[in-house]
């Protein structure tokens, strides 16, 4: 399959350096940001979940309804739709997009957000219900004849979806860094989702997924996240990242936004505010700056300098053993069209002259 690119849409223009524009789901915004992501040659857009926010569901479906090669990464968290249902529009929607979408299962890292949809377990339970929530949503997905489910979370009685989807499976994606979430994914993940952090901890995080999903006679892929600034010159990057930094401090400032934070449940964010106080700049060219002004609280960190620099810094996580790329900008729409200009085909072409990843999917 070789290294693969997804990007990220949004139901408006909005973003750390640039306040919300236009109708709150922007029906028109939608449409170009997907087809901007197609025609730069990404392989895939995630559509994320907020508990204030438009339905993904609904997001994914204009999307996909005005593209036509691109594929789709669907954020869920387990809790809100029972599994059955969840099984049956995910399902739905995959006829509806041709085969082309995929479901990035996310149990929650802050107790704040998931009371704001009712949900009052705590951590250790909601991964639990996430990994019961999988097993039935796998089952109704798969099977061919009306079943039974009793569990902890869910109870079933003669459960059956008449609609399968386009695929003949539909990819799971995973998200979470905690002990609990790697164990989940050794289970079920068919990759499992990292925040851009350093190469020595993402490279730790790739061999305990690996040695989890060993237990349960698996494999899975890997995909991490960055948001690239890349300039003519490194010191023209740099520029940049100083103003792209200034400018979301104002911003968050004067708009009182805070993400949701903090979120001290969530084990990613805290990784990533790991990396931030160990300095501004680690590895080659990863820049915490953002990450440190939002408490780590989502995919946050950058990749700086020329797009040859960047793409050298994307091998590097390459050569780990993750194969997806999930890349968006702090300029979303412009972004997504620059990174397509030089950064996607230049990283394809080293990725190309690599070595095969044995340990991929």
């Amino acid at each position: 399959m070789g290294i693969q690119f997804t990007g990220m849409i949004g139901h408006r223009l909005a973003s750390e350096i640039i306040p919300a524009q236009g109708p709150l789901f922007d029906k028109k915004y939608i449409t170009s940001f997907a087809q901007a992501h197609e025609q730069a040659g990404f392989d895939r857009i995630l559509v994320g979940y907020w508990s204030d926010q438009p339905d993904g569901f609904l997001v994914t479906a204009l999307a996909g309804s005005q593209t036509s090669r691109i594929k789709f990464l669907l954020a869920h968290r387990p809790g809100f739709v029972s599994p059955t249902l969840a099984a049956r529009k995910l399902a739905t929607l995959d006829h509806l997009l041709d085969g082309r979408l995929a479901v990035h299962i996310i149990s929650g890292g802050s107790d704040y957000e998931q009371r704001r949809d009712g949900d009052y377990l705590t951590k250790v339970q909601r991964y639990a219900r996430t990994d019961e929530f999988l097993r039935v949503l796998q089952q109704t997905l798969t099977q061919q004849q009306p079943w039974d489910h009793h569990g902890d979370f869910y109870r079933t009685e003669a459960a059956f979806s008449a609609i399968k989807p386009r695929q003949d499976h539909l990819p799971i994606y995973f998200g979470g860094s905690s002990p609990e979430a790697i164990e989940v994914a050794g289970k079920h993940a068919d990759v499992f989702a990292l925040w851009g952090e350093p190469l020595a901890g993402a490279a730790r995080t790739v061999e305990a997924v690996r040695a989890s999903a060993a237990r349960h006679g698996r494999k899975t892929g890997f995909s991490i996240s960055f948001r690239p600034v890349i300039g003519a010159t490194e010191a023209e990057a740099r520029e940049k990242a100083a103003h792209i930094y200034q400018t979301a401090k104002k911003q968050l400032t004067e708009s009182g936004h805070h993400f949701g934070l903090p979120k001290p449940q969530s084990t990613g964010a805290k990784r990533l505010m790991d990396a931030a106080k160990q300095g501004e700049w680690l590895d080659k060219c990863l820049w915490t700056g953002i990450a440190g002004l939002v408490s780590g609280g989502y995919n946050s960190t950058a990749l700086v300098g020329t797009a040859d620099q960047v793409s050298d810094a994307l091998l590097e996580y390459y050569r780990l053993g993750i194969d997806n790329m999930l890349i968006r900008g702090f300029d979303p729409l412009n972004d997504a069209t620059e990174y397509g200009k030089q950064l996607i085909p230049l990283t394809r072409e080293k990725a190309a002259a690599e070595p095969v990843l044995s340990e991929s999917v």
